[in-house]
């Protein structure tokens, strides 16, 4: 799963197995390795699967899966995927940890699957980079690891190490380093294999966010995310939906527990983040794009949200100016010429 293609071929990858581990993400990941090789005539991919004692272990929907080796006997691989999900506090002792730092230290990449993640930054390998878990996890890791820059995307590749969010999220991982070492008619050999939507990329949500029951904050939080570019005031919103203002800052606070500036303003440096994550645009251009008149303006709202100023985000290793994925380009639309909103 490393970024760097300088391996062996056949490619050698590690699967660490913790109890209770998600089977689904685990199979994800190795389906299209395995497909990859039959599709080429030869082998491309091997791995090996390993346990904390070498024995079978139990995946979270109960079905035992052999391990290869235990982490004693388990050979040295260019990377290695720490694959667990429910509970993974329960599987971290001393020993791990300590093995898990010998592997980094040998100069193995390291990624978590689903709430692999956990281990990982028990472990304090994970400092300053960029991963993913699985989103019922996330807000909880985020808190428990501040140093760690988590976000909610289906997968993460860095020089680094890589993480997916478990499920079918590891397949689009797979595809992504078949792509990167095979090239794109295999990869998308492959992918037809699988019956797998084509479009999703790394950086791409996990979920769709949930809207509200009620339907006229359905209809509002819709009008906001249709009017990010140049947004509404609150009072031409409470128009469009036929309120009062009065009445539309009760049904946000009521539902949401927030106000409706605050919820547009999230949802905007929300998109905001992306675009710098997903494109190579400049910091004003997203700015313009998410509705801000200023670079000054936006990196202040941007900080106070995210924690962190634009600059900074792309400084990351997975951003778009040095991260491998950066092909997606803003829309003409969204990037024409414009005049520069006054609301920030």
């Amino acid at each position: 799963m490393r970024l760097t293609p300088n391996v062996p071929s056949p490619e050698r990858i590690g699967f660490l197995l913790l109890p209770r581990f998600a089977m689904v993400a685990f199979f994800s990941a190795i389906e299209p390795l395995r497909i990859a090789n039959r599709i080429s005539g030869r082998t491309l991919f091997e791995w090996d699967v390993i346990s904390r004692n070498g024995g079978p272990v139990t995946a979270s929907n109960a079905m035992a899966l052999d391990a290869d080796h235990g982490i004693e006997d388990a050979p040295l691989t260019p990377s290695l995927a720490v694959c667990s999900s429910f509970a993974p506090d329960d599987a971290i002792d001393d020993a791990l940890l300590a093995w898990l730092r010998e592997r980094a230290t040998a100069g193995c990449v390291l990624g978590g699957m689903d709430t692999g993640c956990v281990v990982l930054a028990a472990a304090g390998l994970l400092d300053e980079q960029t991963v993913t878990l699985h989103w019922e996890s996330l807000s909880e890791f985020q808190a428990r690891f501040p140093r760690v820059d988590a976000v909610e995307s289906l997968y993460e590749v860095t020089p680094e190490g890589f993480s997916c969010a478990g499920g079918s999220s590891a397949i689009d991982m797979s595809l992504d380093l078949i792509r990167r070492r095979h090239g794109d008619d295999l990869a998308e050999r492959v992918r037809h294999q699988l019956l797998h939507d084509q479009g999703r990329r790394p950086a791409s949500r996990q979920r769709e966010p949930l809207m509200p029951e009620d339907p006229l904050l359905t209809r509002a939080i819709a009008l906001m995310e249709a009017n990010l570019e140049t947004p509404l005031g609150i009072g031409d919103l409470a128009e469009a939906l036929d309120l009062s203002w009065r009445r539309l800052e009760r049904l946000f606070v009521r539902q949401l527990g927030t106000s409706p500036q605050r919820t547009y303003m999230a949802r905007r440096l929300d998109h905001a983040h992306r675009l710098l994550r997903e494109t190579r645009h400049s910091v004003m251009e997203v700015a313009l794009a998410c509705g801000f008149g200023s670079a000054s303006s936006f990196t202040r709202a941007f900080r106070r949200h995210h924690g962190l100023t634009p600059s900074e985000l792309r400084r990351r290793p997975s951003a778009a100016a040095t991260g491998p994925f950066s092909n997606h380009e803003l829309s003409s639309h969204e990037l024409s010429s414009r005049e520069p909103s006054n609301r920030a």
